[in-house]
């Protein structure tokens, strides 16, 4: 077991049109780097874990409860378990690390 990854090293997971995420996991939480084209969205949804994130490259408009912001490099959103949110790509492409709590199984691949 190797203790350290490299994005680059594992296939992208299809969120949806234009977005994709390449994710990595331990007992009890899962990281996520998400790429969303310029444009693209990631439709409203829910879960049942907790999510948190930071922008790293980009700009991202968010929507989380109904309460929309546009998101810059190092902005950063918790969302709480089971609260609708959106997040949509703008004019140009973004990246944005993500962290869920627990481990989301359906992000095993």
């Amino acid at each position: 077991m190797s203790y350290f990854k490299h994005a680059e090293d594992r296939e992208s997971l299809d969120l949806a049109p234009g977005a994709r995420t390449h994710t990595f996991w331990g007992e009890n939480m899962l990281l996520s780097l998400v790429e969303i084209d310029a444009n693209a969205l990631v439709p409203l949804h829910t879960h049942p874990h907790e999510q948190a994130g930071i922008v790293v490259e980009g700009e991202l408009e968010m929507g989380v409860n109904g309460e929309v912001k546009v998101l810059m490099v190092g902005d950063m959103y918790i969302i709480p378990g089971g609260v609708e949110h959106y997040a949509q790509g703008l004019d140009q492409p973004c990246k944005a690390l993500d962290v869920f709590s627990p481990v989301r199984e359906e992000f095993k691949y």
